[in-house]
């Protein structure tokens, strides 16, 4: 498996860690429990890390020099894919390694991909997560560099396999770059259910230092304009008059700090500053309670290729206020595991964020829905999937170079 730009064990929240970092990190454990050997190749970027850690039984991530061994933005780093290529080439024959397939997340590691897999001459799988055309067209991004959109639209029709988040996002692929169908799987993600369940709210805000008597709207994931935490903050400023809440937000880092500044100006304009709190990021697996802490989980973002924050709120029984872009649209079911808002701008989600608030049987009910629904997003389930997508890849991989 290739991650070029973010290893997944960073911690979440950063700017370039999110829901591709826990993907895969699951996956790869999943499979690793299937029995089947898993390397996750990412890009060093401190000098002290080792260079291979066992997460799990037969899986390991290596990190690979290629640039310098510092952070830097994704944007910057495609000098360096040649690089990241011909290091894994070496720890591969160091190693005396013989891949059967590899799997790619995001472009920059397809593009490294390509590359290996006609070196190996073994099948090549990729998931983009995100796709620059899409994000354009979504208008969740106001430009998008022209070498990602060039080898973008290349790679998809290099690789022997697209595995989709959605049907959404399958029907994306057919209709913008025309991939032929037989060459896209659909495969949801998942939710770890042994953590992500749900528990009393008084609990949860008990552990967490919450106030047991306010109502909390939550807000989790890297802080940048995709987000549209913008709309969501007024939103709350317009609730304050009407049913008061305050706004938690996690995730961040300092690169994020603009970011929140910015935001920070906004809260201050419609009179929510007192009302909103950036709380930073948080481990992964303490996540859960704030879950359950929440009244109510918003999602207002721009363009999610899948909206991993949204299953594991309504794992946990706390209804969605999402927008309905992308596999949000997929995951959140309107109306009964939570609300989808359909237009970018305040009102909208004030409404439905006051609607749950004021009516706590329909938020309970909500959240009962949410969490029976997830039931069917188990990681080991999407790990058994894509293990058997890989395995008929391989075989038909095989009998191809015999032909």
């Amino acid at each position: 498996m290739l991650s070029l730009h973010t290893s997944p064990l960073a911690p979440l929240g950063g700017r370039e860690t999110g829901g591709m970092n826990v993907y895969v990190l699951e996956v790869a454990r999943g499979l690793a429990a299937l029995g089947v050997i898993v390397d996750v190749f990412t890009r060093r970027t401190g000098e002290a890390e080792p260079e291979v850690v066992e997460f799990a039984p037969g899986a390991r991530l290596v990190q690979i020099t290629a640039g310098p061994v510092d952070r830097l933005e994704k944007e910057d780093l495609l000098p360096f894919v040649d690089a990241f290529v011909d290091r894994v080439e070496v720890f591969r024959a160091r190693e005396d390694a013989a891949y059967d397939a590899i799997y790619s997340h995001y472009w920059l590691s397809v593009a490294a991909g390509d590359r290996l897999a006609s070196m190996w001459r073994v099948p090549h799988e990729a998931m983009f997560h995100t796709l620059g055309d899409v994000k354009l067209r979504a208008r969740a991004s106001e430009s998008e560099r022209p070498e990602r959109l060039e080898a973008e639209r290349r790679l998809v029709h290099s690789l022997d396999r697209i595995i989709a988040a959605t049907e959404h996002e399958r029907q994306l692929l057919r209709q913008i770059f025309r991939v032929d169908a037989h060459r896209i799987a659909v495969i949801p993600l998942g939710v770890d259910l042994s953590m992500f369940t749900p528990r009393p709210q008084a609990e949860a805000r008990a552990r967490l230092g919450l106030d047991p008597a306010r109502r909390f709207v939550l807000a989790v994931g890297r802080i940048e304009p995709l987000k549209g935490l913008d709309i969501l903050i007024r939103a709350i400023g317009e609730l304050q008059v009407r049913v008061p809440v305050d706004l938690l937000i996690i995730g961040g880092d300092e690169r994020a700090e603009p970011e929140i500044e910015r935001l920070r100006g906004i809260a201050a304009e419609v009179g929510a500053t007192a009302a909103v709190q950036f709380l930073g990021s948080k481990p992964h697996d303490t996540l859960a309670d704030w879950y359950a802490a929440a009244d109510v989980v918003a999602v207002p973002s721009f363009y999610e290729s899948f909206g991993l924050v949204a299953v594991e709120a309504m794992a946990c029984a706390t209804p969605v206020v999402a927008s309905r872009v992308g596999g949000l649209a997929s995951t959140v079911v309107d109306g009964r595991t939570g609300y989808l808002v359909p237009w970018r701008c305040p009102e909208p989600f004030a409404e439905r964020i006051e609607l749950l608030l004021r009516n706590e049987p329909l938020r309970l009910a909500l959240g009962a829905a949410g969490a029976e629904r997830m039931r069917n997003y188990d990681w080991s389930v999407v790990a058994e999937r894509v293990g058997a997508a890989t395995a008929t890849l391989i075989e038909e991989y095989r009998r191809g170079l015999a032909s």
